[in-house]
């Protein structure tokens, strides 16, 4: 048996295929089947004189996502999806599907949720799901490649990183357990044993959130880094990421293609990541600070009068294309365009009803901005759309960031954090720093977070005994997925999502 992205091995032989009819059309004395076997896509051209009558028989009545074994002579075609196709000998039904549940129409995107487990057939998340398998190849290199050795955290922990408010809790024979919602802890302790470690593995948050960004249960990627500071540690970042973004453009173009990325931004990230402090990021958002000339809030008036006159422009063309069809006599294939068109821009149309809505939102957030607050997706939206590439902002008030974050020597009022915003208003998709080595200092720290001393005294041990400096981050691979894909909610960037309200399939 032959794969379909193994076809081009194959130019004029015979080989057998095995997979599911993505879909059929039929000519005069012809079938032509689109088959998919997770590999790829490939047209096969069934012939009614170049196959036995009852094998032509079979490939008139495949429905959508029936299961085949096809044989033929793999023949070169630019034309087609992945540039061959197969010239079919002998066709073989495996299964005939029941009708298939997912129509070539629009779906609600809560429809297509229950029906995950067969919406991972489609084209988009199967091109999505494999750029996902490239990031994670990509994620091991890397680390393999620098000398770094994978470990594991565990999953279920007697302490938090951040407090047990956002955590699921679940019994552990008779004493209170939680998921881990980081292995970042453990990793430290990891770090001082190997040098250089990271972790790869599931966690868990409790926010009872249902924005784009969230998930309840997500993969992190957690490095940990003996003897480095927090500026050894965003250069480890920006050559992590650019690694990682520079295998998606080499090895997924095909995947980037069907799903109509537009990969400009992504070749851009491969220059260097502008390096913000907190106050700089600050300054930037509220419109004090321009960036190449933009001004975070002129920008964004300008754009909410574009989209505005974009909105007037597209109801004006539904309008005059759905005139035009109610007049009899236009042909069929006229009207199918028209109609087609229509739905595009009505698509459009959404997709700028939401910009309209969250551009003043945006403006409002930024111009009110509280120095000494966190950012928020808002204001994290505001500041990634004035670049090109992901943006670096580090040097926070220490009340904000985790208790374990090291405090400016410079300046105390400042942890040493850093916080990696993806660009087209991505938001978040590191967040790290280094990390504090002063035993007294993170005591206090607990204390003023409001944690269990006695939980934490395993991680305090680590700064008696052998403490060096030492930095790390986290990053989470579906924020990752989420902005190289362009997609517009996190939920597509892994097979099963989990998040609030969500549970099945």
């Amino acid at each position: 048996m032959v794969y379909i992205k193994q076809l081009s091995e194959f130019e004029g032989k015979e080989v057998t295929l095995k997979g599911w009819v993505a879909n059929r059309r039929d000519s005069k004395g012809l079938v032509f089947i689109n088959l998919r076997d997770g590999s790829g896509l490939c047209q096969c051209v069934a012939d009614e004189n170049k196959i036995t009558a009852g094998e032509f028989d079979q490939a008139g009545k495949l429905s959508l996502e029936s299961a085949v074994e096809i044989s033929g002579t793999v023949v070169k075609d630019e034309r087609q999806i992945g540039g061959f196709e197969i010239q079919v000998t002998g066709l073989k039904t495996i299964q005939v599907a029941e009708e298939f549940p997912i129509a070539k129409k629009e779906h609600g995107i809560e429809f297509l949720m229950d029906q995950r487990h067969l919406w991972l057939r489609s084209q988009r998340q199967w091109a999505i799901l494999r750029i996902r398998n490239t990031i994670i190849y990509s994620i091991h290199n890397f680390f393999q490649k620098e000398g770094f050795m994978q470990m594991d955290a565990p999953i279920f922990t007697g302490n938090a990183c951040e407090g047990t408010s956002n955590l699921f809790e679940t019994d552990f024979y008779g004493d209170p357990a939680y998921l881990s919602q980081s292995g970042q802890l453990y990793g430290e302790a990891m770090a001082m044993a190997f040098g250089k470690i990271y972790t790869f593995g599931p966690t868990f948050r409790a926010e009872k959130s249902k924005t784009r960004r969230h998930l309840s249960e997500f993969w992190m990627i957690e490095p940990e880094m003996a003897f480095y500071d927090i500026h050894q540690n965003m250069d480890l970042i920006e050559n992590f990421l650019q690694y990682v973004i520079k295998e998606v453009l080499d090895k997924c173009q095909a995947e980037l293609k069907l799903i109509d990325r537009d990969t400009s931004v992504l070749e851009s990230s491969l220059n260097k990541f502008p390096r913000l402090t907190y106050d700089e990021a600050v300054a930037i958002i509220k419109g004090e600070k321009d960036v190449n000339g933009q001004n975070s809030i002129k920008s964004l008036e300008v754009e909410l009068a574009e989209v505005e006159a974009k909105m007037i422009a597209i109801i004006a063309e539904i309008n005059d294309r759905e005139t035009k069809i109610a007049v009899p006599g236009m042909k069929k294939g006229e009207i199918n365009f028209n109609q087609t068109k229509i739905a595009n821009l009505k698509n459009d149309l959404k997709d700028l009803e939401e910009s309209q809505r969250n551009i003043p939102q945006w403006i409002e957030s930024a111009k009110n901005f509280r120095y000494g607050n966190d950012l928020g997706g808002s204001d994290e939206t505001v500041i990634t759309r004035l670049f090109d590439v992901p943006v670096m902002v580090y040097d926070w008030p220490h009340e904000v960031k985790a208790f374990y974050l090291k405090r400016n020597p410079e300046n105390p009022r400042f942890a040493r954090g850093v916080d990696v915003l993806a660009p087209e208003g991505y938001g978040e998709i590191v967040g790290g720093g280094e990390r504090e080595t002063n035993e007294q200092l993170l005591r206090d720290k607990i204390i003023e977070h409001d944690l269990p001393m006695a939980d934490f005294e395993w991680y305090l041990d680590l700064r008696k005994y052998g403490s060096v400096p030492h930095a790390g981050f986290g990053l989470g691979l579906e924020r990752l997925v989420t902005w190289l894909c362009k997609l517009k909610h996190v939920r597509e960037s892994i097979p099963f999502p989990r998040m609030y309200g969500r549970l099945l399939p």
